[in-house]
């Protein structure tokens, strides 16, 4: 697809209205058939709808041809955007409505009287331009609204090729900002990605074969072959690094913009913009950051972390041609880093949210391919989870982000910071990414001058970022073995303080999910138990017993342990169910049957037995649930009235992988540890525990979360003596559980 095969659709489309508008009779004069936005622009997609305004002097009748132009159009097949309006009607509408007016500053002629055109299009660009202040703050909430509803198309999951931020829609709105007068913007930049995101869209939906501009994951195959290039991830990078392009451009034209029309001075008008100067080189002018008259690029390599540093900082741009000019002609920085480099360095981590768009900028200048060389195998590389939001070279500066509110917790915001920016850095290569990423951080580290002991420091959170998480939601964290594992893996209290604070930020970058104040409260449990384990290691005293789970034994159980209490917190889109009855084998099977035969969609749970009473916590998306239907369930379930695998079954020709079954023998020395990880479909928890009651293994705790489509669930199992299983009852229960997965029913999780 080229912008020539869009031209010749919308010379096809014109000849069509012309022969509408001549066949109906319309006047020679006074009135005027026009195309508006896309159509406007001469870029019909193939898909497009036909956005038409049939114009009218004030004091003219358009006639029947009002009416009578749109029935050949329809006729043909084409859709149809179109309006009937007077000029002053027009005018009107465009000063009321910022929509109609960016669709309008488009305007071209099509059939009638070419001069209407003419007078209409010069009569709106001047309204425009002289309302242009005032227009410009009002604008600037519905682009917001639309990127928050959208998202970013250089790092969305599934982006939106015109509505995303860096999208089609914002660099028509770029374009109607330049209209003003007031700004500029690259033309070459921003028309180049412009081009290459109609492409995009031409073969999406070609492919499609309808008005479609989502691409889904499924879709980059095929968008690759239709586009010429090598493969899926190659089509990734080609539509996200325009879209990116489109974004760097619109923050800083909107940045230009908006510090324009507060000080209501035109960029023009002054010849010797005020320097400020805020750094050795660095000064600040109209809201950006530049070098000053004093400035000797050649001869200061800290030059351009200093000025990064300074605009993340105060939150204001970094100029593009300033940093530009930096790559070109300041010397590379020595090796290893200066303490006075590696400290700007961090102070620019640590700016917060200014680190965004002056961490865009040196992307885009190449600046940041001499800072850091290594970021270039993450750059717009996709997360393989759906539970992150953003491609993982975003993901890794939200992450920094969400560090910067952190770094008063720790005694090393320095070592926290580069390890938030080297994280998954192993992600771009084949294999488990903390293992591969684990060198390359000590690699960089090093490079960035930090002594030995930081170095390893770096290099241990990068390893084991993931382990607070992980342990947390797959492991009970009752069990001396778990706090003993994270405490020789960790090493000190220190250590342990910086890994949860990167922990808490990865999540937090990752999406809200991944941090839910479930996750939250095990993770930091967790914490607390190790920071006890360590500080009791150096004490050479004993390791503090861990207390369960606080949940109140209900009234009702403690007089008869038969009784089955079922109680729901509601939070947001998601509720906490707890079931609480005597302790029996079973009993876990019948509460995960209830939920699914409720269709609770289970995010994560835990289960743990205490002095004969068995508790079990369920995390659930689905809100309005009634405590009383529940536990009416679980009692239907345990005394046989209904039957949940003649309801829960799983739909014949399932595509999911096989489930991975193992006895984890390390994970606990008073229990059998058994690791569970499917795929998240309906009736995984049930068929687990079920398969476990009919086997008369009692479940000591249970430990269940999604991580995206796959569920984990670990089980701790007693034997009969009230320790671990025999290595050989052990085998042969995983084997059974394998068994029924395989086979395995379904409702909901």
């Amino acid at each position: 697809m080229t912008a020539a095969e869009r031209t010749a659709r919308t010379e096809a489309a014109d000849a069509t209205c012309r022969a509408a508008y001549d066949g109906c009779g319309g006047p020679a004069s006074g009135v005027a058939l026009v195309a508006l936005g896309g159509y406007g622009r001469g870029e019909l997609a193939p898909h497009s709808d036909l956005d038409l305004l049939l114009v009218h002097d004030d004091g003219v009748d358009p006639g029947m041809s009002a009416a009578e132009v749109w029935y050949p159009l329809w006729d043909g097949g084409h859709r149809l955007d179109h309006a009937v309006r007077s000029v002053g009607e027009t005018v009107t509408a465009a000063s009321a409505d910022l929509r109609v007016v960016l669709g309008l500053l488009d305007v071209r002629h099509v059939a009638g009287d070419p001069g209407l055109t003419l007078r209409l299009r010069t009569t709106l660009l001047a309204q425009w331009r002289r309302e242009a202040r005032e227009r410009i703050p009002q604008l600037r909430p519905l682009v917001r609204r639309r990127h928050e509803l959208a998202g970013e198309l250089a790092h969305a999951s599934v982006p939106d090729l015109k509505e995303s931020e860096g999208g089609l829609r914002d660099a028509t709105v770029l374009q109607a900002l330049v209209a003003t007068w007031l700004v500029d913007v690259p033309h070459a930049d921003l028309e180049r990605s412009r081009q290459a995101l109609l492409d995009v869209r031409d073969v999406v939906q070609q492919q499609a074969g309808r008005a479609v501009d989502r691409v889904g994951p499924e879709a980059w195959r095929d968008l690759a072959d239709g586009l010429g290039l090598r493969d899926a991830r190659a089509a990734q990078v080609h539509v996200r690094e325009h879209g990116r392009r489109v974004t760097h451009l619109s923050r800083l034209t909107w940045r230009r913009a908006s510090e324009l029309v507060e000080r209501r001075s035109s960029l023009r008008g002054a010849r010797r913009p005020a320097l400020v100067p805020v750094a050795p080189g660095v000064a600040l002018s109209r809201g950006e950051v530049v070098l000053d008259a004093r400035a000797r690029p050649a001869s200061d390599p800290l030059l351009l972390l200093r000025a990064a540093a300074e605009a993340a900082e105060r939150d204001v741009v970094l100029s593009p041609t300033t940093t530009a000019r930096l790559v070109r002609e300041a010397p590379p920085l020595p090796e290893p880093w200066s303490e006075e480099a590696r400290r700007l360095l961090v102070r620019l981590l640590a700016a917060g949210r200014g680190l965004l768009e002056v961490w865009e900028t040196l992307e885009e200048t190449g600046a940041l391919a001499r800072l850091l060389p290594e970021w270039e195998g993450i750059r717009l590389l996709p997360h393989a989870s759906p539970i992150h939001r953003f491609t993982v070279d975003r993901h890794v500066v939200e992450t920094c982000v969400e560090v910067a509110s952190l770094i008063r917790t720790v005694a090393r915001p320095d070592v926290l910071l580069v390890a938030a920016l080297l994280h998954d850095v192993g992600k771009a290569e084949v294999g488990d990414h903390s293992v591969v990423g684990e060198p390359v951080a000590r690699r960089v580290a090093t490079r960035l001058g930090f002594d030995p002991a930081a170095v390893d420091q770096v290099a241990l959170l990068v390893r084991h970022h993931l382990l607070l998480a992980e342990t947390a939601t797959t492991r009970d964290l009752d069990d001396p073995a778990t706090t003993a594992l994270v405490a020789d893996r960790v090493g000190d209290p220190e250590t342990l303080a910086l890994l949860l604070a990167l922990t808490e930020a990865d999540a937090r970058a990752a999406s809200a999910p991944a941090w839910s104040s479930w996750r939250a409260g095990l993770v930091r449990r967790l914490a607390a138990r190790t920071r006890a384990h360590l500080e009791a290691r150096a004490a050479g005293v004993a390791t503090p017993v861990a207390v369960a789970d606080d949940v109140a034994v209900p009234d009702e159980v403690v007089r008869d342990p038969r009784e089955v209490w079922v109680g729901v917190e509601p939070h947001e889109d998601r509720a906490r169910v707890t079931v609480v009855s005597g302790d029996r084998i079973g009993l876990l099977a019948d509460a995960a049957a209830a939920l699914a035969l409720q269709r609770c969609s289970v995010l994560a749970a835990r289960a743990w037995s205490h002095d004969g009473v068995a508790t079990s916590v369920w995390e659930v998306r689905d809100d309005g649930l009634v405590p009383a239907v529940l536990r009416e369930r679980v009692l239907a379930v345990a005394e046989g009235r209904v039957d949940p695998a003649a309801r829960l079954r799983r739909p014949s020709g399932d595509p999911a992988l096989a489930p991975s079954v193992q006895v984890r023998p390390e994970a606990s020395q008073t229990s059998t540890v058994l690791e569970v990880r499917a795929a998240d479909r309906p009736g995984v928890v049930w068929s687990v525990c079920r398969t476990l009651a009919d086997l008369g293994v009692g479940v000591r705790s249970a430990h269940v979360v999604t991580l995206g489509p796959q569920a984990v669930d670990v089980f701790y199992l007693a034997g009969p003596a009230g320790g671990p299983l025999a290595p050989e009852d052990a085998d042969a229960i995983a084997e059974a559980v394998r068994a029924a997965l395989s086979e395995e029913p379904s409702g909901t999780r």
